[in-house]
């Protein structure tokens, strides 16, 4: 069995003038206002690269998915790295898109890509020494079961989370699940949060899941069967120009391994969630002192100084990713 694992990245430039244009004329919503923050340049995706490079020397590729343009430093001749356009793999009716959810749900689609995967945004960054069974075993993804009950909040994505939930209900019955897989239900690697299973064994139906906003990993065997039994419902979301509330998305095929039971159960102790502006004591203290193995920095404060944290968040990164991986340009 081929245990090659890959890594892969979605990355957007929202300052590209041309990536702009055309944006602006399919998405009603948008004002190709450049000061939203949606499109600020954090200037750190390379740390992404170094961190894979120096803590895990083990993944096999790194599939950097983009509309077309690229950052100004990457190497595009580095060994390791395949870069990936829409274009490529994406299937000419989804396109053009502005809704990650078209680009993450077409990754089985990626010529070359490996049966198992690790699917990070550019915001998440590796941060310590990691072997490639923190992320597969034994042939299968390595992650938490917790089960929590939906809650929804103005402006979030729980109505698309609320959909994939209505599928999985649809193909499993919980009862059956949990049976089948009792072990992998209640593990004791789950700590504290293993009772949170145990306070929803009662409800019927799956309520949601805990998503730890890490990367995660996921099969390509995995999203061909979730195609071949809801593509109706794939396609649809992939039409979609922007998001929509009656969309999916790649959480969907994470679900599915969960209750297939087609994981291995894993500690939720692996990294943690941060906001920039809001968490800046705790970021400093995870990236410098290593204290996890990821993190998500997430920029949704508009209220900060923008230029100032972003310098501040380079500065903890280059105190632990000083060198240039060889998926940078070295004159740059």
């Amino acid at each position: 069995m081929d245990n090659s694992i890959d890594v892969v990245i979605a990355w957007v430039d929202g300052s590209d003038p041309n990536w702009r244009e055309v944006k602006n004329a399919h998405d009603p919503y948008f004002k190709g206002d450049s000061r939203d923050i949606r499109f600020r340049d954090w200037d750190n995706l390379q740390y992404v690269f170094r961190g894979i490079e120096k803590f895990m020397p083990w993944v096999r590729k790194v599939h950097f998915v983009t509309w077309g343009h690229l950052p100004k430093w990457l190497n595009t001749g580095c060994k390791k790295l395949n870069i990936v356009n829409h274009t490529d793999y994406i299937p000419k009716i989804y396109l053009p898109t502005f809704s990650s959810h078209p680009i993450e749900m077409n990754f089985h689609r990626i010529k070359g890509l490996a049966e198992q995967f690790i699917y990070a945004n550019d915001d998440m960054f590796f941060l310590k020494e990691m072997e490639p069974d923190m992320f597969f075993k034994e042939g299968l993804p390595c992650d938490s079961l917790v089960e929590t009950a939906l809650q929804f909040h103005k402006g979030g994505i729980d109505h698309i989370i609320g959909n994939n939930l209505e599928i999985i209900n649809e193909h499993f019955e919980k009862r059956d699940c949990r049976r089948n897989h009792s072990r992998k239900w209640f593990s004791r690697c789950y700590g504290k949060q293993l009772f949170r299973n145990l306070y929803m064994y009662p409800f019927k139906d799956f309520t949601g899941f805990m998503d730890p906003h890490l990367p995660i990993s996921l099969k390509k065997s995995t999203y061909i069967k979730v195609w071949e039994m809801e593509s109706e419902k794939l396609n649809s979301t992939c039409l979609h120009k922007i998001r929509s509330v009656e969309d999916v998305n790649c959480w969907l095929f994470r679900y599915w391994q969960l209750v297939s039971g087609s994981f291995y159960p894993r500690t939720t102790n692996i990294g943690r969630f941060f906001s920039i502006g809001r968490d800046d004591i705790e970021i400093e203290r995870a990236i410098k002192n290593q204290t996890v193995k990821m993190v998500c920095l997430s920029d949704d404060n508009e209220n900060m100084d923008f230029e100032k944290e972003k310098d501040f968040i380079k500065d903890c990164f280059q105190t632990i990713l000083p060198e240039k991986s060889s998926f940078e340009k070295m004159e740059t």
